[in-house]
């Protein structure tokens, strides 16, 4: 929920509440305030970074901003003599952890009947607890995955303080929202899914397929901006592995048409969401036509095309949505940001709530082989945000070899199930080189590689230093138009795993 919903407006008690990180400042006039009503419910409250610099202003404590920015990794030392209620969320994790630090602010003085749990070389407060009430508050940041033990710390707070049951599963998951789909599709209604090939579009397509059968209908949309032999590698593997009906439509030329001369990111993203409606759109009139040609020779009267599906996951949301600072519009993703506002079909998303690794587990279950289950992110808008400029076919020529080399050079090295996901980005700029004793002014392209668990946060990925150098010999060897490669050694944050 929103920190800024009333108390008084919900209909249940919770058993805890957390306040979670945000990119605002708490002494900012514009910055989002907790209903101060939270704390009088007699529940137990955690703040993680902005969340406990919340707390902390809330009871009268100081916050500023620090002399420099930290981000990345920290080492907390547990304080040493520290009674009961601090050591109830830190008890059995040892005297200190390596953690994920992201603020620009920090606290420079306690709150009354606040006191130290914990701290760090640069972070005097980064965990404080209530005297004699289960309030608590910690400034790096446990839901991450380069916060090691960050979820013991969480399931300190859940399950020790709280008292919750971890009785929450994913074949419980799976139960629950085939029921869920049943229920919004009705026995009749047909839904048509936006299916990319991609670990998320492809667990998607097999939940929804287990849900309504054939009245699921699949559709990959080659929008030219795909990498090399996409479209064939992914009609194979969807139909000969899965088993999934599956139509693909060759909308190139209306995509690259559109996004001619287009250099924005944003509107690169809702240029691509806005045509990949229309295209769906008439599709699913094509189907209809079908079906009703169908019903004069049949005794089954079909339902309507109501839905379409798509693979959200929660990051895309986070990331995507911003209300008055919870988080920040880092970027607006094609699947819930870029949609047309007038668009006849309905959204289903049946995993707008689960993280990457929960999707790939869940894929797991559902019997998906391997290959597919452990594929790499693939964005909606592809190519389009990789190339950074105009977009045309010449450029993403380049950019589809420089690629598949890329891609082709970690498998053969044995390294691709390591990383969560690698890709190249064609850049705005041209370079200097010499090629034949030759003077050559060509682009560049920048390669990225990270590790991830939920793409929330995410480390570039250390290349033995042979790869790298095969991998560049052969980029300005083989595609022309390039003489330089880099390679982007930018954790997230500061920087995004996408380039734009």
């Amino acid at each position: 929920m929103p920190c800024t919903t009333k108390i008084a407006d919900i209909n249940f008690k919770p058993k805890g509440i957390i306040l979670s990180g945000s990119p605002y400042s708490v002494y900012d006039s514009v910055s989002p305030h907790a209903d101060p009503a939270i704390y009088e419910l007699g529940v137990p409250i955690l703040g993680i970074c902005y969340g406990l610099q919340e707390i902390a202003w809330t009871h009268k404590g100081t916050v500023a901003k620090c002399d420099h920015r930290e981000y990345g990794f920290a080492q907390v030392k547990i304080n040493k003599g520290s009674n009961d209620s601090t050591n109830a969320l830190f008890e059995g994790l040892g005297d200190e952890m390596q953690v994920w630090m992201s603020h620009g602010d920090q606290l420079s003085s306690l709150p009354p009947s606040f006191h130290i749990v914990a701290h760090t070389s640069t972070a005097p407060f980064a965990a404080i607890a209530h005297d004699t009430k289960p309030i608590y508050g910690i400034q790096f940041h446990p839901e991450v995955t380069h916060s090691p033990r960050g979820r013991e710390v969480i399931a300190r707070f859940v399950l020790a303080i709280c008292g919750c049951r971890a009785d929450w599963t994913m074949e419980g998951f799976i139960g629950k929202e085939i029921k869920r789909i049943r229920e919004i599709c009705g026995p009749r209604g047909r839904v048509i899914g936006a299916v990319s090939g991609g670990v998320d579009s492809t667990v998607a397509a097999k939940l929804m397929h287990e849900a309504i059968g054939d009245r699921f209908h699949a559709i990959m949309v080659d929008n030219g901006v795909l990498r090399l032999n996409e479209a064939a590698q992914v009609k194979t593997m969807l139909t000969k592995d899965l088993g999934v009906n599956l139509t693909v439509v060759d909308a190139s030329d209306l995509f690259l048409g559109r996004l001619a001369g287009v250099e924005d990111p944003e509107q690169k993203r809702k240029i691509i969401g806005n045509t990949f409606i229309h295209v769906f759109e008439a599709e699913a009139a094509k189907i209809e036509a079908i079906a009703e040609e169908e019903e004069k020779t049949g005794t089954e009267k079909k339902g309507k095309i109501e839905w379409l599906l798509q693979g959200t996951l929660y990051p895309d949301v986070i990331e995507s949505i911003s209300f008055k600072g919870p988080s920040a519009t880092i970027k607006t993703h094609h699947n819930v940001g870029g949609l047309l506002k007038d668009m006849k079909l309905k959204l289903i998303e049946p995993l707008r709530e689960l993280f990457k690794d929960e999707v790939r587990a869940l894929g797991r279950l559902l019997t998906i082989p391997a290959p597919l289950v452990q594929r790499h992110p693939f964005p909606g808008p592809g190519l389009a945000i990789r190339i950074l400029g105009v977009v045309t076919r010449e450029q993403v020529a380049i950019l589809q070899h420089a690629d598949s080399i890329y891609i082709e050079e970690i498998r053969n090295a044995g390294l691709y199930d390591q990383i969560s996901q690698a890709f190249a980005v064609l850049l705005p700029v041209r370079a200097v080189g010499v090629m034949g004793d030759c003077r050559t002014y060509e682009q560049v392209i920048a390669l990225r590689a990270v590790q991830s668990e939920d793409f929330m946060t995410a480390d570039w990925y250390v290349f033995p230093a042979e790869v790298l150098r095969r991998i560049s010999s052969r980029i300005t060897n083989e595609v022309a138009g390039i003489n330089r490669v880099t390679y982007d050694i930018s954790s997230k944050p500061p920087a995004t795993v996408e380039w734009l």
